[in-house]
This record gives structure tokens, sequence and C-alpha cells, in this order.
């Protein structure tokens, strides 16, 4: 589980309220037409722009990828891959079957190379579900980055509202409290919505993307060399390619 979403999020909602506890009562920051406004009207915009299936797989995705935990880096892919290659030159690719494998899109890799499946449906498989995962990465991005466009806008629609209502009530004194909190608390709701959950989910998906892309087109590559009975040695020598400059001395050296 990634502790620092949950620490952000948690401490980024606590600070306010925490600061509205020390300034007065929190009541007078909850207000259901403003919620109904920011929230209802931000989603049901993002419904616009897109199906209401992909706007539920996108909240899956987001939500599933902020709370995971740490990827598996390359340079400790690059070194699994190529114990499996030692252990496919000693053992053939049956002796994988008994290989725990730490990620699971290299795990699939290798059962089909203790399979014995051929190397263009390796490859095609592979990255069919490579271009798949990327594609609802992106959908989810997408999905998010609307939402997080949507809530202040709406939220500055509310403001809009409120003050109208408030201009047009002017003789009743009771009237303008009410929508003078229209007014100014759709922009917070709005603020807070968009800069606390969307867009750093936006952002989350986004890293996850270049992460994915890394590390699934590294462990085709392996896997594919491994199919074809390259050596660890070779087989390392290709997949540091992967690595940044700093890396690879470290890893030869471990190596």
């Amino acid at each position: 589980m990634d502790l620092a979403t949950l620490i952000g999020m948690i401490g980024a909602f606590g600070i306010v309220i925490t600061a509205i506890f020390l300034g007065g009562s929190i009541s007078q920051f909850i207000d259901v037409p403003s919620m109904l406004i920011v929230i209802g009207g931000g989603l049901l915009a993002t419904l616009i722009r897109f199906q209401l299936s992909d706007v539920g797989s996108a909240f899956g995705t987001g939500f599933k990828v902020a709370l995971a935990g740490k990827s598996i880096s390359p340079r400790d892919l690059i070194s699994e891959i190529t114990n499996l290659g030692e252990v496919v030159r000693k053992s053939g690719p049956l002796g994988l079957e008994n290989v725990d494998v730490s990620d699971t899109v290299l795990a699939k890799g290798v059962q089909y190379i203790a399979d014995g499946y051929e190397l263009d449906f390796i490859r095609e498989s592979m990255e069919r579900e490579r271009d798949l995962q990327l594609t609802r990465l992106a959908e989810g991005k997408r999905v998010f980055k609307a939402l997080g466009d949507s809530a202040p806008a709406f939220g500055m629609i509310g403001t809009l509202v409120g003050l109208v209502q408030m201009l047009a009530n002017m003789d009743d004194p009771a009237a303008i409290g009410p929508s003078m909190a229209i007014a100014l608390l759709t922009t917070l709701y709005g603020a807070l919505i968009s800069n606390i959950i969307c867009l750093p989910l936006c952002e989350k998906l986004d890293a996850k993307f270049d992460v994915d892309e890394l590390n699934q087109t590294l462990i085709i590559d392996g896997v594919l060399q491994i199919r074809e009975s390259k050596s660890p040695a070779l087989i390392q020598e290709m997949l540091i390619a992967y690595l940044p400059d700093k890396h690879r001395a470290a890893l030869l050296e471990a190596a």
C-alpha cells in the first residue's frame, strides 16, 4: 500500500478541518446546495465527456493505483530475468515451472515459455496485454483530469448562483446568509476536490503509465530473449539499455 497517498490526502483534509475548528464551527462550512452543485455538477459534466462504464472503470483504476505499493524497479527486473535465463540454460524451459516470479506480467511470460508457446504468440499476447493496460491508465487519467477541471468550474458556477440569489434578495436579510454561503463554499469545495483528490490521482496515473510502459516493454524483451535461448550475459547486456547510466555500472558490478 502506498502510504504517501493516504498521508497526503488525509493530512490535507485534516489541515483544512483543523483550521476550520480553530476559527469557528464545522457546521458553518457544510452546505448541501453547494455540495450538489460541485459534486453533482462535476460528475455529470464528466459523464457528458465519457461513457458511464469508462468513468466507473477510471475510479477503480485510479484508487487502485493510488493505494498500490511501489512497482518493481527495472534494475530488479533485469536481475530476475537474467536469473531466469540461467535457469533455462541449465534446466531447459520446464525448469521455469518451479521458479517463483515476483511480477505478474513476467510470471505470465515465464508460463508461456514453460508451456512451449511459439515466439510470435508470446510477443503478440504480451504486447496486446501491455497496450490494453496502458489504455486503461490513459483513460483513467483523462477522467480524473476532467473531474479536476470540472470541480473548480462548478465552484465558480455555484459562486455566481449564490451571488445572484443574494442580490435578488437584498431586501430580505435572512436570505443573504444562505446565498452567501453558496457563493463562497462552492468555490472552496471545488478547490478541495480538484487539488486533493482529482489532480493528484491524475498525476499518479500519469506516473504509473510511464512506469508500466517501461517495465512491461522490458519484460517482453526479456521473455523473448529467454524464449530464444539467449545466454544470461547477453540478455543482461541487451536489457541494461533500459537503465539510466548511473544504474548500469552498479548492476554490472553486482553481476
